[in-house]
């Protein structure tokens, strides 16, 4: 049987198909202004793209922020619960997931793909890709380029604010004050990843730690959470996919 998973973020949409054990494909694309359309459009991009019908498709199941919104699905799932599955059939064993998206971040304990514990910060930005995504601005460079920026700095600048609007003013201040791009970046992600790190510790997570969502992508990112974990994190091969393949996985019964 062919099972689908949609997962309808804030940010982006993202669809699984899974079968036999296997994810047969996937895809990304923006949400934008309305999540039924997104979904609609990326489960439809992706019948197309593998040559499948719809009645092969035996159940869909969604999961993410605007879950409740995909009214094709047959059923939804939690985040939580749809990380937890999907990482772990990427990495059986992994005892904890950070999950670092658009709009908020999650830290969850996992034991044997079972969720034990969580803890999210979605009241604030900082911590998140929409952090990175103004303070990306405030610094006139591409998002896609901060973590590489950060990597070849030698002075990493200090940033103390912990509110996005604080913090485009903070990174504006430092650039009037002469320093540069990269010492910039890097005291950025430092400090998302203190943020992120203080959560993880606090549930008592210590190794075996996937790290997923579209911040995961940021090298430089990876590595400023791995140096304050003290461990080398688990990245799927597309970090954004794993909640809609825990999706995929659940519909699969």
């Amino acid at each position: 049987m062919i099972s689908a998973g949609i997962d309808a973020g804030a940010a982006t949409t993202k669809g699984v198909l899974f079968r036999d054990n296997t994810i047969m494909g996937y895809r990304i694309a923006d949400t934008g202004f309305n999540f039924l359309t997104a979904s609609e459009t990326i489960f439809s991009i992706l019948l197309e793209s593998y040559s499948i019908r719809r009645e092969e498709i035996g159940h869909v199941y969604a999961t993410g922020y605007g879950r409740s919104s995909i009214s094709f699905a047959d059923k939804s799932v939690s985040e939580i619960t749809a990380h937890a599955k999907g990482v772990s059939f990427l990495f059986p064993g992994v005892q904890g997931i950070i999950d670092v998206g658009g709009q908020d971040s999650k830290v969850i304990v996992v034991e044997n793909g079972r969720v034990v514990d969580f803890l999210m910060n979605d009241k604030c930005a900082a911590g998140t890709g929409k952090f990175l995504e103004y303070t990306a601005k405030a610094l006139e460079v591409p998002i896609s380029d901060l973590g590489e920026l950060a990597r070849v700095s030698d002075h990493r600048a200090a940033i103390t604010s912990m509110c996005t609007v604080f913090a485009e003013s903070e990174v504006i201040s430092l650039r009037a004050r002469g320093f540069l791009k990269e010492d910039i970046a890097a005291g950025l992600i430092r400090s998302i990843a203190q943020r992120v790190a203080v959560m993880a510790k606090r549930m008592g997570l210590k190794e075996n730690i996937a790290f997923v969502g579209g911040v995961a992508k940021n090298a430089g990112m990876r590595a400023a959470l791995e140096k304050e974990l003290g461990v080398p994190l688990y990245v799927p091969f597309e970090p954004q996919i794993t909640g809609a393949l825990g999706a995929a996985i659940a519909a699969q019964g």
